[in-house]
């Protein structure tokens, strides 16, 4: 194998993560357009429950992705990065959903928690 093709043990683990991110990113625009759109499209998308399932499964890929990363390649800020994006969208969840709030830091963290990712991947290559 050659070092061109070769991808850090990280690498797959970080881009589904960057893609979750993403995801999540569209999820938040999306709900916010439906919320002024049509009240009952907003309700379902906006249910707390989307949101709490949402930030565990993002801390478990996060702490499994970063930290993997942390044993990979011995550097702690891209953890860092990661662990301020969760703790943003965390704190989001406190936040009052009326007032757009919410999805302003929600989605304010999960760019920070993509970013975190991307570092980790730039620092196992």
């Amino acid at each position: 194998m050659t070092a061109a093709t070769h991808q850090p043990p990280t690498f797959k683990l970080d881009r589904f993560a960057i893609t979750l991110s993403g995801l999540c990113l569209v999820h938040c625009i999306a709900t916010t357009v439906f919320v002024a759109m049509l009240a009952s499209a907003g309700s379902v998308l906006g249910s707390p429950i989307i949101h709490e399932v949402g930030l565990t499964v993002a801390m478990t890929i996060g702490a499994l992705a970063l930290g993997k990363g942390i044993l990979d390649h011995g550097f702690m800020m891209p953890s860092a990065v990661g662990g301020l994006g969760l703790g943003v969208m965390a704190g989001a969840l406190t936040l009052p959903e009326s007032g757009g709030g919410e999805a302003v830091y929600t989605m304010a963290g999960v760019l920070i928690l993509a970013l975190g990712h991307r570092l980790n991947g730039i620092a196992a290559e």
